[in-house]
């Protein structure tokens, strides 16, 4: 294993130092907890705010979407792992501006739980919480069975979103209901091509042998539907966009929001070959892409893959979608 480390305990911390040092402009480090990162305009009073976190290792995920009309307070965890129900409640303590918050987060065994509790200790002192949790992971159970699918790079849409419903001035329920509009309109497929490494172990957590790929892995090397032999470029975008719209409910004349985010190994022009194709096709099925992002939007570590994710746009998501952000993760600028 040959990383740019110092030592593995301590690679959580110093990757937010960092963060911090980088993007001081648009971030700082809560006072009350040295694993939650703050927007500049945290607990603004009169506004909803709106928390997310996770296991770091899939930066910019999630301390990426702290900034202006996005995400107000993160809660940082381990590698791969939830961050503490403590953690949780201080982002939310933080992005408390009197009228409540909505933490939007992704479906893994260790955020419900902490979320949950932290929700609990946040009512006890008068914090209005809602929830919405993200599975937009169509390979990780049935369509019958959507409430057990896990969150991937779909969460990244629903902090848009969420962000942005709440910069306006909407309610908490308006937050919540227009975050849970936008997940139930996202489906997000991965394909793995090589696995990745935790610093600590210094060996892979899962294998893909050498000329296969593996279709519908998660972002922690959870197990996918298939291993099949590696296939061209074009193959693997079709078989990708083939999974998500078996699942979708998508037509002749829909606009879609589409969001391509390497894994972390992978050439961003090799994700510009599969967006070319992915794109094309959509257009050949005449569903238009309204607005698209391409990039390194949610890693693990350095796994080698992509994940694709499609987002059916209705009026009101598409304002919402379009609206300016600022963050070191994504940044939206008004269309032309």
């Amino acid at each position: 294993m040959q990383r740019l480390l110092n030592d593995p305990d301590d690679i959580v911390d110093e990757t937010v130092a960092g963060f911090l040092r980088a993007h001081r402009d648009l971030v700082r480090l809560s006072d009350a907890n040295p694993r939650v990162v703050l927007s500049h305009g945290c607990g603004e009073k009169g506004r909803v705010g709106v928390v997310t976190g996770g296991g770091s290792g899939h930066e910019p995920a999630f301390i990426g979407y702290t900034g202006r009309n996005l995400v107000d307070a993160v809660a940082v965890g381990e590698l791969f792992s939830s961050p503490t129900a403590k953690a949780f409640l201080e982002a939310i303590r933080a992005a408390d501006g009197g009228e409540g918050v909505a933490v939007l987060y992704g479906n893994y065994a260790g955020d419900n739980m902490n979320v949950k509790m932290a929700a609990r200790m946040a009512a006890k002192e008068g914090i209005r919480v809602l929830t919405v949790v993200a599975n937009d992971d169509v390979c990780s159970a049935p369509q019958a069975e959507r409430g057990l699918r896990r969150g991937v790079a779909g969460e990244i849409l629903m902090w848009k979103v969420g962000g942005a419903c709440a910069a306006r001035g909407a309610s908490l329920e308006d937050v919540q209901k227009v975050a849970q509009a936008a997940i139930d309109a996202t489906r997000s497929v991965g394909v793995g091509l090589a696995p990745c490494t935790l610093p600590a172990n210094g060996k892979p957590n899962f294998e893909i042998a050498p000329g296969k790929m593996e279709i519908g892995i998660g972002h922690h090397g959870e197990p996918g539907t298939d291993v099949v032999e590696l296939l061209p470029a074009n193959e693997v975008a079709d078989r990708m966009l083939e999974i998500i719209l078996a699942d979708h409910q998508l037509e002749a004349g829909d606009e879609v929001c589409v969001l391509l985010s390497g894994l972390g190994a992978t050439p961003v022009n090799e994700l510009y070959v599969l967006y070319d194709r992915v794109e094309s096709q959509l257009e050949t099925r005449e569903i238009r892409v309204h607005r698209s992002f391409v990039g390194n939007y949610f890693t693990s570590l350095e796994m080698m893959g992509a994940t694709l994710t499609v987002m059916k746009l209705d009026p009101q998501l598409k304002e919402l979608i379009d609206m300016e952000a600022e963050s070191p993760g994504l940044t939206v600028r008004a269309k032309s």
